[in-house]
């Protein structure tokens, strides 16, 4: 990796590991673990049930993104970011689009229906990405019924996103220049009956997990993130706001409609245990849900009323035929539902493909912090710091 910190970690643990002890060994969790989300091999160095030191090694999981994107036009690598981080795939496309829209000068020319469209199946994607988290969270710790309920309710949302783009995962539904289509007739009217049935099951989780005193036991003080340690590793998303600092792009950057949109941006407050601890990684990403659900209902109330469907409104209007740019540097970013996912563009003068994607994943970063989180604490309080961090290794690996 090429975080310096994660670097000094790595020179530590090999230190440590030429001057093992009799009472230590060496254990390998994963590659291939259930806990480990994903193809992730967790190399630890242990005395007894303490973990002394942890690095991850990766590789097992490539997905070749740069390389596609060097290969492809811009228009044809869009299905490529839906498989970066495959539970957010409508965020990673939008991340993507808006770079080259705003390398075009197209982004100032968008219909509003078009905006808000975007950021209605964006949250929307939030929502089941982190009920993914939530649930698998759950499970790492022993809780099956909430595993089960997450599972219950993101299925409802795939089904909607399925409706409009016709896929269940990765969805090619955000174009440079517009979408693939308009959504759906009658849209509207059922994604607002699932936001009324998707609230009480909200308070139900609350309820079954978040107030439980086992769950709180195995995860609060337990993986404790200062700000100044997860700034300096280049954390981002819900792990940076547990750690009680008040950082998301969607208002810090205000871009799309995020600025005339109200919601609040929950952070880490230490409640059950330690500010920064596996509670409040867990507990932002709870709150996180219920403020999607505003902004969904915002979209919704702006698409209805100010915004409507009318046989004029062509999605894809403004959708170039060929991408041509001018020799440039550029980077984008966006609040994925994991942190800030960028895109740096290089760009070719007078082509449709770039001369080099740079992604910028948050889970790469996010995990890198595992090497100082997992030291001095017990194999079953690693599970747990883990399963807090919310990897997916098809983003880490890319």
């Amino acid at each position: 990796m090429a975080n310096p910190k994660y670097r000094e970690a790595l020179v530590r643990y090999e230190k440590h590991l030429t001057a093992i002890s009799s009472q230590e060994m060496v254990l390998n969790m994963g590659p291939q673990h259930p806990s480990t989300h994903g193809v992730l091999r967790l190399q630890l160095i242990t005395d007894g049930e303490v973990v002394k030191e942890v690095v991850p090694h990766l590789g097992y999981l490539h997905r070749c993104f740069d390389k596609h994107a060097e290969s492809l036009n811009y228009a044809k690598t869009i299905p490529f970011t839906d498989r970066l981080d495959y539970l957010a795939s409508m965020n990673n496309s939008h991340a993507f689009v808006m770079g080259v829209e705003r390398m075009l000068g197209l982004d100032s020319r968008l219909p509003k229906r078009i905006e808000y469209i975007r950021v209605l199946v964006c949250e929307l994607n939030r929502i089941a990405s982190h009920l993914i988290a939530i649930g698998t969270y759950g499970i790492d710790i022993g809780a099956t019924t909430p595993f089960l309920w997450c599972f219950r309710d993101r299925e409802h949302i795939m089904n909607m996103l399925e409706w409009a783009s016709g896929s269940r995962m990765l969805y090619n539904y955000i174009w440079v220049g517009g979408l693939f289509y308009d959504l759906p007739v009658g849209f509207e009217a059922r994604c607002a009956e699932f936001i009324a049935y998707f609230k009480p099951k909200l308070v139900e989780l609350d309820e079954i997990l978040t107030q439980n005193q086992i769950f709180i036991s195995r995860t609060a003080k337990i993986g404790v993130l200062p700000a100044d340690v997860a700034i300096n590793y280049g954390v981002s998303g819900p792990m940076l706001r547990a750690s009680g600092i008040k950082w998301d792009l969607r208002r810090i950057d205000g871009y799309s409609v995020y600025p005339e949109i109200d919601f609040e941006i929950p952070v880490g407050t230490g409640e059950m245990g330690t500010l920064g601890d596996c509670w409040d990684r867990y507990k932002v990403r709870v709150d996180e849900v219920k403020q999607s659900v505003r902004i969904v209902e915002q979209c919704l109330e702006r698409l209805q009323k100010d915004f409507k469907r009318t046989a004029e409104f062509d999605p894809r209007a403004l959708v170039p035929k060929k991408v041509n740019l001018k020799a440039q540097d550029y980077y984008v970013r966006a609040e994925n539902p994991k942190g800030e996912l960028g895109f740096y563009f290089v760009t070719k003068d007078k082509s449709d493909i770039p001369l080099r994607v740079k992604s910028r994943g948050p889970s790469f970063n996010n995990l890198s912090v595992i090497s100082e989180l997992g030291k001095g604490v017990l194999i079953a309080d690693l599970i747990a710091i883990l399963g807090s961090i919310d990897i997916v290794l098809g983003e880490v690996d890319r």
